[in-house]
């Protein structure tokens, strides 16, 4: 049994057991355990490192392709990102660090292309090879395939880092996030976000809730232990978001109907014609919009499903 990432307390108690809902990927079941003293939670025993990546498919990262279904969905993306760009840029006028923003896990570089446009130097990393061509070549965002811990940035030459569902991917968020901290210039500013596990969806849906994502998802943070992990690293809080457009109606949607993810339909290869993969995305969009007055109002009571912070460098 492993210790806690924040007290490191051997201490903790099963809350479930789980397999991968929502890809498939695996038919092998996992135990979620809760700390006995701080109460995070986390997968126990997590994967192996070497079978870790069997759970992540080559297409788990978003890359929109050229039928009307992907021209659509990209076009959606583009919109519900609008509040993670506002986020971040009220962050970035407030530094007085210099230096461009790296966007940790940039998949294919929609979020770093989307601050390139309006203005902001900004590339990507990714530990994927293919996605982060796919931010070269379609988005035309300079990535770098590379762990933060090992990424060629000189020490302190950053003015800003996003990591956007990162951390609970991690074996050691805590080691990824001093890596960080030091590429950072003074008053360098993070935006990290998470799923929040102390959001109703979790509550009402337990192990269905999709931000439990089993076994990607190896840890499961609250808010309060997302805040305690930045400042254990040296960081100060700046600002919190309980609400992602992007993310909680859309988290929502995905735990009710796992069968109507996009995403996961691309992942397991499901043979469809142009039309109907249309006729469920237009589906899934629909469940993501009834789903929206949900989120907006658990996020209105500091209990939305994804947390966001701003914190700065000292």
């Amino acid at each position: 049994m492993s210790a806690c990432l924040l007290c490191g307390s051997s201490r903790s108690a099963a809350v479930f057991r789980a397999s991968d809902r929502l890809f498939g990927t695996t038919t092998e079941v996992f135990t979620v355990v809760r700390c006995g003293e701080c109460g995070l939670m986390r997968l126990d025993p997590p994967p192996a490192p070497e079978t870790l990546g069997c759970y992540y498919p080559d297409s788990y990262w978003f890359s929109p392709g050229q039928s009307a279904a992907g021209r659509l969905a990209e076009g959606y993306r583009r919109l519900v990102l609008r509040d993670h760009v506002r986020f971040v840029e009220r962050a970035l006028r407030a530094t007085r660090a210099p230096g461009p923003l790296l966007d940790v896990g940039c998949g294919g570089g929609l979020f770093p292309h989307l601050m390139r446009g309006r203005g902001w130097k900004a590339m990507g990393l990714d530990v994927s090879p293919q996605a982060a061509a796919v931010a070269w070549r379609q988005q035309g965002v300079p990535a770098v395939c590379a762990l933060p811990e090992r990424a060629p940035f000189r020490p302190a030459s950053l003015g800003g880092v996003t990591m956007f569902h990162v951390l609970e991917h991690l074996y050691d968020p805590r080691a990824c996030l001093l890596a960080v901290r030091q590429l950072l210039a003074p008053d360098g500013r993070l935006v990290a976000q998470v799923p929040n596990a102390a959001c109703w969806q979790f509550r009402l849906l337990g192990r269905s809730w999709n931000g439990m994502d089993v076994p990607r998802h190896l840890f499961d943070f609250r808010a309060a232990d997302l805040e305690r992990l930045l400042e254990s690293c040296g960081f100060e809080i700046v600002r919190r978001k309980f609400f992602s457009l992007r993310d909680n109606p859309a988290g929502l949607a995905s735990s009710l109907a796992p069968g109507l993810d996009p995403m996961a339909r691309r992942v397991r290869h499901r043979d469809q014609s142009g039309a109907a993969r249309m006729a469920m995305d237009l589906a899934y969009l629909a469940l993501a919009l009834a789903a929206a007055p949900f989120a907006a109002a658990e996020a209105a009571f500091r209990a939305g499903s994804t947390i966001m912070i701003e914190a700065r460098r000292p």
